[in-house]
């Protein structure tokens, strides 16, 4: 199913210059990944602190597109310059849990009203990444499918937080906005499973 990570390779192309910089820099893969984590907690208390349709929304689209930039330059930079680890591999991974946590969850105390669908749909991210990591597990790779993967879901967040910022009678509408989205997640996990699993058979 499409999913915004099928960008991913033309996204890596305009950043690989920034990249070779970093790299000249002694910059590591494991440094790009916990600043991703630390910012997405600064953000996340930031947001979660100002209820409302208040400017501080506007943070989340911009330091969502940020963190997808910083979790491919983390990825490249392991691959590309012989710099992967398992620490690294267990910081990714964790990281971006965490990462969705912190950012997603204190928009049930911005609209206390859709805080289940929040919470719904906070819970639906975690188990998409480990749906996409359970074939790796089974002795897959690792699976990205849609329609609600890491980049869909900032892009649906990010842009709802936009969107709301200009429209705020679309906080009224948030509980069930999310719990769309949670539907979503719940079919990302469908088709992640269900890949790994033809993967695993060898059709």
């Amino acid at each position: 199913m499409p999913s915004i990570y099928d960008l991913k390779p033309r996204f890596q192309n305009l950043l690989r210059p920034l990249l070779r910089g970093l790299v000249a820099w002694k910059i590591t893969p494991n440094m790009v990944t916990v600043l991703a984590l630390m910012g997405s907690i600064l953000i996340g208390l930031l947001v979660g602190a100002h209820p409302g349709s208040s400017p501080w929304l506007l943070l989340l689209p911009v330091w969502l597109f940020m963190r997808m930039a910083l979790n491919a330059i983390d990825g490249m930079m392991a691959r590309e310059f012989n710099l992967s680890s398992n620490l690294g591999a267990v910081l990714n991974e964790l990281g971006d849990v965490l990462s969705d946590i912190c950012l997603y969850l204190p928009l049930a105390w911005i609209n206390e009203r859709a805080g289940l669908g929040v919470i719904f749909f906070v819970v639906g991210a975690i188990l998409t990444e480990f749906c996409g990591v359970l074939g790796k597990a089974l002795g897959a790779t690792r699976h990205y499918e849609g329609p609600m993967g890491k980049s869909d879901r900032a892009f649906f967040v990010g842009l709802l937080a936009t969107l709301t910022f200009f429209f705020p009678v679309l906080l009224d509408h948030w509980f069930w906005i999310f719990v769309f989205g949670s539907l979503l997640t719940v079919l990302t996990c469908w088709n992640r499973i269900a890949g790994a699993l033809k993967e695993l058979r060898g059709v």
